[in-house]
């Protein structure tokens, strides 16, 4: 047989890691390294290139608050599983005591209470959330640092052998899991180091990085950041079990409006699943005021959803219960810089919601005027401070 001598591409990827790269790039903004770990983890698992006896990926996820770490797992069980609560999530800070342990792992024969006592991660627990065509399952220890050494030392078996043993002494299987560990470890480091680059200045350095001057030396300063604070913090038999830790970045002007976009999808898909259907669209003017209020460097994601409840989701509420809006409307948000407020007007009623998302997705006329309303806003914001 004759040899072909044709070169391979190992960089190409299957159709299902690349239906999940798309999926993650469209729930999470700004953390591309992330989902290429998760990506190229998954792939190994589908094609059985994963370690025997091995969870399939143990990942770390560092950065401060607001930068997508949780959301990343949610979107990894909503894109696999079909429902980002798909997961079973451990909230460390409840574990800050070794006692707790009991409440992973339930009571040892014997004890008061052992047969009312039920593990949290029991086999039953992990494969729950298993499909026809999936059987993976996603763990989220979040805020592993506030755990105690107990919870520690019982990762090590999980991390390394995929096997836990409960308190009754039955095994469970974690070969099928993909466990995440968030953190906030170094957050005050990297914060220190992003903040010229954050926010809506622009600066200097933020130019540079558009340009793609300075990514490789400020990246490679915040990821040693991180890892340098999981090291101080964690034993290094932990750190050796971790297959990836991989650090948040802090989220820039771009970044966070594309997540204002997907925050109004979501709103306007939970307004199309509840019994009043209705649909919205909010002006260019409009984005960028909840965009100017709903920044803070130190929240990160996390203010901006608070400040579209507080400026659209509450008064919409207020229109609903009074009578004001009605299935089939269509009502568009604006921002009126005299005021500095929100306007809410009817622009269209009776109307099947087909073509009410139709017209809430049209081009806005107003987009011009954008940017002078954001500086305005943004003007307003800094007097008041």
């Amino acid at each position: 047989m004759l040899g072909l001598n044709r070169r391979l591409n190992p960089e190409l990827t299957g159709s299902q890691a690349q239906t999940l790269r798309e999926n993650l790039l469209k729930r999470v903004v700004g953390q591309d390294e992330a989902v290429t770990q998760i990506v190229d983890t998954y792939q190994m698992h589908q094609t059985g290139m994963t370690a025997p006896g091995r969870p399939i990926g143990n990942f770390l996820f560092l950065g401060p608050t607001g930068t997508g770490k949780t959301r990343m797992v949610e979107a990894v069980a909503e894109s696999l599983l079909g429902d980002a609560r798909a997961m079973v999530k451990v909230d460390c800070a409840e574990f800050q005591h070794s006692h707790e342990i009991a409440k992973l792992i339930g009571s040892p024969p014997g004890y008061l209470g052992h047969r009312e006592t039920h593990p949290m991660l029991s086999q039953e627990t992990l494969n729950q959330y298993h499909t026809d065509t999936v059987k993976i399952s996603c763990v989220l220890f979040d805020e592993i640092e506030k755990a105690s050494d107990s919870l520690w030392n019982l990762l090590l078996g999980i991390l390394d052998k995929a096997s836990l043993t409960l308190g009754d002494n039955k095994r469970v299987d974690f070969s099928r899991t993909l466990i995440f560990m968030t953190s906030n470890l170094g957050a005050a480091e990297m914060g220190t180091l992003m903040r010229p680059t954050v926010g809506f200045a622009t600066s200097e350095i933020e130019r540079q990085r558009a340009a793609g001057l300075v990514d490789e030396d400020l990246d490679g300063r915040i990821t040693r950041a991180g890892n340098e604070a999981a090291r101080r913090k964690f034993t290094p038999e932990f750190i050796n079990r971790i297959d990836k830790t991989v650090v948040f970045r802090s989220l820039g002007t771009s970044e966070l409006r594309r997540i204002l976009d997907i925050e109004l999808g979501m709103l306007q898909q939970r307004i199309s699943q509840s019994t009043l259907t209705f649909a919205f669209r909010a002006t260019a003017r409009a984005k960028d005021y909840l965009l100017a209020e709903g920044t803070d460097l130190n929240y990160g994601a996390r203010h901006l959803r608070r400040t579209i409840e507080r400026h659209l989701v509450r008064p919409m509420a207020n229109l609903i219960a009074s009578a004001q809006v009605f299935s089939g409307d269509l009502i568009e948000v604006d921002f009126d810089e005299d005021s500095e407020s929100m306007v809410f007007v009817k622009q269209s009623s009776h109307t099947s919601m087909r073509d009410l998302l139709e017209m809430a997705n049209a081009p806005d006329r107003n987009e011009g005027a954008a940017s002078a309303t954001y500086s305005t806003v943004r003007q307003s914001r800094r007097a008041r401070a």
